[in-house]
């Protein structure tokens, strides 16, 4: 997504949304009408990731891919591969290339936190075969969510103790010698960016075999023949995938009007993760940073079936969250020193300094809010048809 394909527009005199939805391929617009609108658009930039300036690019002779924009029927079988980034993607895609490809190198500006676990999960397997379905699957779902979480905390609280158990970690997974310092001790602390995770250590067991290599330096400048680095080596490479990373792309860039009045989402403030301030009938599903991404939209999701039932049973048009008292101070709305975080942070709504317009990273205490908690509070204000706005009091759970 570029340019704001759909423009949606509240009527607080009709309570519906109208959105003008413009066909990808002919360019055909449909109006549709809704009286509540869910955004599911995740927060990435679909249609281009981020590609920093690559000097002398056109020079090179080979292929240079981007995994967003991967070609169909691309052949790297038996070819030089250099894979440029320390993200997830190119953790992934490092082991999966050096299957068939001549030799893959991972090249790094720097490094980041790797952390394998097993592909299969002994504990739900257990389970699986000692209990019914509809009771191993929510042990298995709260022990990985509340592990996550130990983890997180123990991050953000002990970062020595966990930098420390990483690091082992990953000695213990190289070859004897192997310079961990150099390519897998991060500057950073765990959890300040996201944790890479490998199933079965499968990019160590490739750089132990020989298939796969970690360079940590910068980038001169492309050549005819690969890259020329700036402590002066030179990778030669057929085939260079630009694992650079994403770009944040909030709600699809949709352009929001309440009443003929632009919305500007940067200056927005969250209520509970998932509505703005001053919006009414309008959600949003963004998933977690520290865990998995499904865990806050399934709670969000319930979230939003439930104010819609509440709002459909009380006879409710429109409901409609405030922000908080402007003397409270605002916080970014993702706490992460991530590159595609920092480069748009300032287009991201606000967070405010307590609970309901707090963010919060905990599937508990979402899971206390957003499937528990009631429908009323503070900030939300309820209307009926032709009516002024109901304190939140009258919206029991």
């Amino acid at each position: 997504m570029g340019a704001a394909r759909f423009a949606p527009r509240w009527s607080t005199v009709d309570a519906r949304w109208t959105v003008d939805v413009e066909h990808a391929g002919n360019g055909d617009t449909t109006q549709m009408t809704c009286g509540f609108l869910y955004l599911c658009t995740g927060y990435y930039r679909y249609d281009e990731g981020f590609t920093p300036e690559l000097e002398g690019a056109d020079r090179f002779r080979g292929e240079i891919v981007h995994p967003q924009h991967w070609p169909d029927g691309l052949d790297y079988a038996g070819k030089r591969v250099v894979v440029v980034g320390s993200g997830a993607t190119a953790v992934t895609l490092v082991p999966a290339m050096a299957e068939t490809a001549a030799h893959v190198t991972m090249l790094q500006r720097s490094p980041s936190y790797v952390i394998s676990l097993p592909s299969r999960d002994p504990i739900a397997e257990r389970l699986n075969r000692a209990l019914p379905a509809k009771v191993a699957y929510p042990i298995v779902r709260w022990k990985n969510a509340l592990l996550a979480n130990i983890f997180y905390k123990l991050s953000r609280r002990a970062p020595g103790l966990i930098r420390a158990l990483i690091r082992r970690g990953v000695e213990r997974q190289l070859p004897r010698g192997y310079d961990v310092d150099l390519h897998f001790e991060p500057r950073y602390d765990p959890w300040d960016q996201r944790v890479c995770l490998v199933p079965d250590g499968d990019l160590f067991k490739a750089i132990a075999s020989g298939s796969a290599s970690v360079v940590t330096d910068g980038i001169e400048t492309f050549t005819e023949d690969g890259l020329l680095l700036e402590g002066g080596d030179e990778l030669e490479a057929d085939v260079i995938i630009t694992a650079t990373g994403l770009n944040v792309l909030i709600f699809g860039d949709v352009a929001i009007e309440v009443d003929g009045e632009g919305i500007d989402v940067s200056e927005s403030i969250t209520y509970k993760g998932m509505m703005l301030g001053g919006v009414p009938n309008l959600a949003y599903a963004l998933g977690y940073t520290n865990a998995s991404w499904t865990l806050k939209c399934d709670l969000v999701s319930e979230y939003v079936c439930r104010l819609v039932n509440h709002m459909e049973a009380h006879g409710y048009r429109s409901c409609t969250p405030s922000g908080p008292d402007p003397s409270l101070p605002t916080e970014p709305f993702i706490h992460f020193n991530s590159g595609y975080v920092l480069r748009s942070i300032d287009k991201l709504p606000k967070q405010g300094s307590r609970t309901p317009w707090r963010l919060h990273q905990n599937y508990t205490l979402d899971m206390l809010a957003l499937r528990y908690g009631g429908l009323g509070d503070e900030a939300m204000e309820f209307t009926r048809a032709g009516s002024a706005a109901e304190p939140a009091a009258a919206a029991p759970a």
